[in-house]
């Protein structure tokens, strides 16, 4: 008789553990014995089901990196004893902390599946119980080989999976709240769980490797139009700063005004490292096509391809916690780690 996967549910909070308040309407977090039974269905699965909480459920927008490293550390803790992981999160800041999961958890060869809903999860049309049900399924899912389905750091919502560090919110109202793209889905739910196993991240056999420490002196500035750039000169002149990512148009391209490159060129000087990534949902930074990024290219900008804002800063607070050297990190950044941008 076969044996049942394993999968560890992660509670860090969000909507889908949300209950409203009778008196003032305001959502509170609920506990995870609470959040089992709206959800009776889950006895029903073919998966031996164990969870653990964080002691206080946080709302995404206070997830901070320390609560990321928390998330990797319970995962170390537990990684041989369950098949997979999945880890409820409010969708605010979802791809934030898959992104650095993606990057903290090195060598991972069993499913994290991230998932979250839009209304909490006694509500009546709420989608909170697909999510977190298909969610458990495709961490428990085995190939023909019994080995794991999906051997990385995802994230499930609205009958798609995706890369995690591929993965940005569009829309705070609509369940389908989660798009990847530049890589097309891992899966997609319906009658039927259907695997793209052409976009699914090879297995990794050199062991995981746990990593605890992120270097949050990190800045990220979006451009626009009119930018000043005593405004920009300020921003990065603050203490300590390591690092800024530059948010930019189209497929990388700046203001040519002098005192907004000036403002760059003082920092880059300084040593700081700049990285660019372009303001659009699809496509990538192509430093140096056009004139208005040419500019960039010459004061050693690092293009990211199309690599998301949200992977961008994990993976830099990722490797500026590694290297002390920043031009070593300038290096580093140019390769994917785990499929965060499409290698030419």
């Amino acid at each position: 008789m076969n044996q049942r996967p394993t999968v560890l549910l992660i509670y860090t909070g969000g909507t889908i553990g949300m209950w409203a308040d009778p008196r003032t309407g305001a959502l509170q977090p609920m506990d995870l014995a609470h959040l089992e039974e709206q959800v009776p269905e889950l006895g029903r699965i073919a998966v031996d089901l164990r969870s653990v909480a964080f002691e206080r459920p946080i709302d995404s927008s206070d997830m901070r990196p320390a609560d990321w490293v928390r998330i990797a550390r319970i995962i170390g803790d537990h990684y041989h004893a369950f098949d997979g992981f999945v880890v409820l999160h409010g969708s605010d800041t979802m791809a934030y902390t898959a992104s650095a999961l993606s990057f903290l958890l090195e060598g991972l060869d069993k499913p994290v599946v991230l998932t979250g809903s839009q209304l909490p999860i006694g509500t009546i049309r709420t989608d909170a119980k697909e999510n977190l049900i298909t969610a458990i399924e495709i961490a428990a899912a085995k190939d023909e080989h019994g080995m794991p389905m999906v051997p990385e750091v995802a994230v499930y919502f609205e009958y798609r999976l995706m890369r995690g560090n591929r993965t940005v919110k569009v829309h705070a109202e609509r369940f389908e709240a989660f798009r990847s793209p530049n890589w097309p889905p891992l899966a997609e739910a319906g009658v039927h769980l259907r695997y793209d196993r052409a976009a699914i991240l090879p297995r990794r056999n050199t062991g995981l490797r746990v990593h605890t420490e992120l270097d949050d002196r990190v800045a990220v500035i979006r451009l626009f139009p009119g930018i000043r750039g005593s405004w920009v000169r300020h921003a990065l002149s603050m203490p300590g700063l390591r690092a800024a990512v530059l948010t930019t148009f189209g497929s990388g391209n700046a203001p040519t005004d002098p005192e907004f490159l000036d403002a760059l060129r003082e920092a880059r000087a300084r040593g700081l490292l700049l990285l660019n990534v372009t303001q659009c949902i699809g496509g990538q930074v192509e430093q140096g096509r056009y004139t208005t990024s040419e500019a960039l290219v010459a004061m050693g900008v690092v293009p990211g391809a199309d690599i998301t804002v949200e992977a961008a800063l994990a993976k830099l607070m990722f490797l500026l916690a590694q290297e002390p050297d920043t031009e070593l990190v300038t290096t580093r950044l140019r390769a994917a780690i785990c499929g965060e941008f499409t290698q030419a």
